[in-house]
């Protein structure tokens, strides 16, 4: 005969042990006590199949909701989902944070879907035609203006004997190796143009812009035909990354591309040559100088951009300086990183006392504090210096494209989705009568991150796929090297899928 369970509310012994365990669980560290109640959870395998699906993200967002797809004409339930079967009546979904600093595991997706997105606006594929290869490209840098004299990598600016006006060297004269924490930071704070750096990170997006429509003007002026008319013969297409360099100024790497008016499915005009694109992308970004907004904080000034740019054609692997897989890959590395390689720090500032204890660099603690200062002011409200502080006044996106440079980060995530789907067996979502389908889906935002055993969990996962991947990698370097590679090539960056 089985004994029947005993409650601890009605039955001493019961709750005697109940208690006991109680008492030894909260001898435990908060951990140890996280990982206990984790072991015991009844739905424990599904639960792990979620992190595993998420690919170990360090901070999921949990739903709750359903989704059911019908048949129009008829009314039939073709398809079902609800989370009330999944553990705690919830799903995570990827939080889809490009920053490394944030979750390691979805920057390096996002890395992916960016290396595809830009390699496919450079050689085709993903939707777009592979003649695109033909068309003019070049790899551009467009650098901010000197703010002042700051410490650089090797060789650092010649020590002098003349002083600035506040007593410090006019010079260095030391060779930095490149870990040096003095690379970036100014030889004098006291000269350096805090309000200029910061207002030049603020209007960099529309720097970039200024500098898009020049550059049609000067195609215009080049080729001989109208400004109006222009668009109507060739088009450029362009993505760009935004980078902070060691002083904490913003700069952007970009693609350029002549297509014709269709886009990249249509040649350029004969005229929209390879140099025309490089002559007119110089001076157009020299022709690029805006007003900053009227303040009495600081004295009128313009904005440029700075004389440093870099303009590269691309080979499309010839044997050149640059290939389209090296440019692709050298812009999907960016996209995981932010203010933060600059010392600066990850999360947004909420009160002045906050900068004042940042274990930060003077250099940047300034200029997050010129930021804070200068975002107080009405005629710099629309900069939302205040929001944006803990990126050093930058705003923009991280990339941007034009709409006809290649596929969207949606397309490769939809692929991505239907590929794992054909993998695990399911049937796609997406068939030939979902035109004669509805669909009728109720989601609500249910919380997000882990509890720290969850975390630990969720590291390890991220882990064993991170080593499965070098391992994968490591057998296609072998299988590189054998007849196979010699008919299909290897690009050695992880597949969009």
């Amino acid at each position: 005969m089985t004994r029947p369970a005993t409650n601890p509310y009605t039955d001493p012994t019961a709750r005697r042990a109940f208690l006991d365990r109680e008492a030894r669980l909260r001898q435990l560290p908060s951990l140890e006590r996280d990982l206990v109640r984790l072991g015991e959870m009844q739905d424990l395998n599904r639960w792990l199949e979620q992190i595993r699906a998420t690919g170990g993200c360090a901070e999921p967002v949990y739903l709750t909701g359903h989704t059911t797809t019908l048949d129009a004409s008829t009314g039939e339930a073709l398809r079902h989902y609800t989370t009330g079967t999944e553990p705690g009546g919830r799903l995570a979904v990827r939080c889809r944070n490009r920053r490394a600093s944030r979750c390691p595991s979805c920057s390096r997706e996002h890395g992916g879907d960016t290396f595809h997105l830009v390699r496919s606006g450079l050689i085709g594929g993903k939707g777009v035609p592979n003649t695109v290869r033909t068309h003019p490209r070049l790899f551009v840098t467009l650098t901010a203006p000197s703010f002042g004299p700051v410490h650089r990598a090797d060789t650092c600016h010649p020590a002098r004997r003349r002083r600035c006006e506040h007593g410090g060297r006019h010079g260095c004269g030391r060779t930095h190796p490149d870990a040096d924490p003095l690379i970036g930071q100014p030889l004098c704070a006291d000269c350096y143009d805090y309000p200029g750096h910061i207002l030049w990170n603020a209007m960099a997006p529309v720097l970039w812009k200024a500098f898009r429509d020049n550059l049609y003007h000067h195609v215009a002026t080049r080729a001989g035909v109208g400004r109006s008319q222009v668009r109507t013969l060739v088009r450029v297409s362009s993505t760009k990354v935004a980078e902070y360099q060691k002083r904490g100024a913003v700069h952007f790497h970009a693609v350029i591309r002549f297509d014709g008016p269709a886009g990249p499915g249509s040649p350029p005009p004969p005229w929209a040559t390879s140099d025309l694109l490089l002559e007119t992308v110089h001076s157009a970004a020299a022709a690029v100088a805006l007003p900053c907004p009227d303040s009495a904080a600081y004295s009128g000034r313009r904005l440029s951009f700075g004389t440093q740019l870099d303009a590269h054609p691309l080979t499309n692997g010839d044997g050149g300086r640059l290939t389209d897989d090296a440019v692709a890959a050298y812009v999907a590395k960016y996209t995981s990183k932010s203010a933060e390689t600059a010392g600066a720090v990850d999360r947004r500032i909420t009160s002045a006392a906050q900068i004042r204890a940042l274990r930060v660099v003077p250099h940047v603690r300034a200029l997050i504090a010129t930021a804070w200062r200068l975002g107080e002011l009405p005629e710099l409200e629309h900069l939302r210096l205040r929001t944006w502080a803990h990126t050093l006044g930058y705003l923009g996106h991280c990339l941007t494209k034009t709409h006809a440079y290649s596929t969207t980060y949606t397309r490769l995530r939809a692929d991505r989705a239907e590929h794992a789907r054909a993998l695990a067996g399911a049937p796609p979502l997406y068939t030939d009568w979902d035109n004669e389908t509805t669909t009728e889906s109720a989601w609500r935002f249910a919380g997000t991150g882990h509890t720290p055993a969850e975390a630990l969990i969720a590291a390890g996962i991220a882990e064993d796929l991170a080593t499965n991947r070098e391992i994968t990698h490591s057998h296609r370097g072998e299988i590189s090297s054998g007849p196979v590679a010699q008919r299909r090539g290897t690009d050695g960056r992880p597949s969009s899928h």
